[in-house]
């Protein structure tokens, strides 16, 4: 990660459960999540090897700053994140959103006529994608 101030803040985080919301530079949500220990989870979005969900490929290049809310409970997290994602609407949370509103554009350049598909849910087969699109 070359992003110094975003890289300290992750580090500085609690080991503590709650919610965390990802903000781009003018400050909107971009998406939110929550975690028993919000340090970790926060720091696998950023590593090599972490989330692997399209949409995390596309969510953290946008991220510009971590705001996190500590919970005394699990249960309150989860009602929290429900609450606040329904409030800002991030562009990247599609669990308690109704997906079939976003799809992905899929092109494979293995084919030797390479055509682009529109795609509700991409697989992991190599191909191209762009998205998630609202429709």
């Amino acid at each position: 990660m070359e992003r110094p101030e975003l890289k300290e803040k992750i580090e500085s985080l609690p080991r503590a459960s709650g919610v965390y919301l990802m903000k781009n530079q003018e400050g909107k949500v971009l998406y939110v999540g929550k975690a028993k220990d919000l340090r970790a989870r926060v720091r696998s979005y950023f590593r090599p090897s972490g989330d692997s969900r399209l949409q995390v490929r596309f969510l953290v290049p946008n991220v510009a700053d971590i705001d996190v809310i500590i919970t005394d409970t699990e249960k309150e997290a989860l009602i929290l994140e429900n609450n606040l994602i329904k409030q800002h609407r991030p562009r990247y949370n599609v669990n308690f959103r109704d997906d079939k509103d976003y799809v992905s554009l899929r092109i494979d350049l293995r084919e030797e006529y390479p055509r682009l598909n529109i795609v509700r849910r991409p697989p992991n087969d190599g191909a191209l994608y762009f998205g998630p699109y609202s429709s």
